[in-house]
């Protein structure tokens, strides 16, 4: 089996992970294992609309309003 070592880890964070694991009679490194098998194995659903999904990653960057040409007719054909 594999092992790593996380580094940095905010104390809010071990506190919570300490309290969470007692709650769990599991000790803090079983309740991290726990904790990433847990939220791995979700199901990731798939995108059903890419256009919502872009819309949603860019959303909070805010809007783009784009200045749309007038349309002129259709000129007519110069060969005949």
């Amino acid at each position: 089996m594999a092992s790593i070592t996380i580094r940095q880890l905010p104390e809010i964070t071990n506190r919570k992970l300490r309290i969470r694991a007692a709650q769990n009679g599991r000790s803090m490194e079983q309740e991290a294992r726990e904790i990433l098998k847990s939220e791995l194995n979700k199901s990731q659903e798939a995108p059903s609309d890419l256009a919502e999904v872009i819309h949603r990653r860019f959303a909070r960057f805010g809007g783009v309003e784009l200045k749309i040409p007038r349309r002129e007719p259709i000129p007519e054909p110069r060969i005949r």
